[in-house]
């Protein structure tokens, strides 16, 4: 899954979730399940996201709702697996990197 992020250092709930295309309470509760992803708060409690949180939600969001893991199993693939992990961001960044290209190719 592309996601399509302005380039800043932190994110809100709001970008994020509409990033994702889904409920910000989805994303606080995988924060509450998954140890990996811990968002900066500010004073008032409002979560700020980085970039690093936004790969680790990448990485949950395609184990959960494109390859149906259940969260245990999610849980378990992210501490077993992590060089796996490593190619499945290589081919995030290449996803991208065709995204681009295709867009280039509609303006010519």
């Amino acid at each position: 899954m592309h996601v399509d992020l302005p380039d800043k250092l932190y994110y809100s709930m709001g970008e994020v979730a509409r990033a994702f295309d889904v409920n910000a309470s989805l994303i606080r509760f995988w924060e509450k399940e998954f140890d990996v992803l811990q968002p900066k708060k500010n004073a008032r409690g409002n979560r700020k996201f980085s970039k690093e949180d936004i790969q680790h939600l990448q990485t949950i969001y395609h184990l959960t709702k494109e390859r149906g893991f259940t969260l245990e199993g999610a849980r378990d693939y992210m501490k077993t697996h992590k060089k796996e992990l490593g190619t499945f961001e290589i081919i995030r960044k290449l996803e991208h990197v065709k995204a681009e290209l295709l867009k280039i190719k509609e303006q010519l």
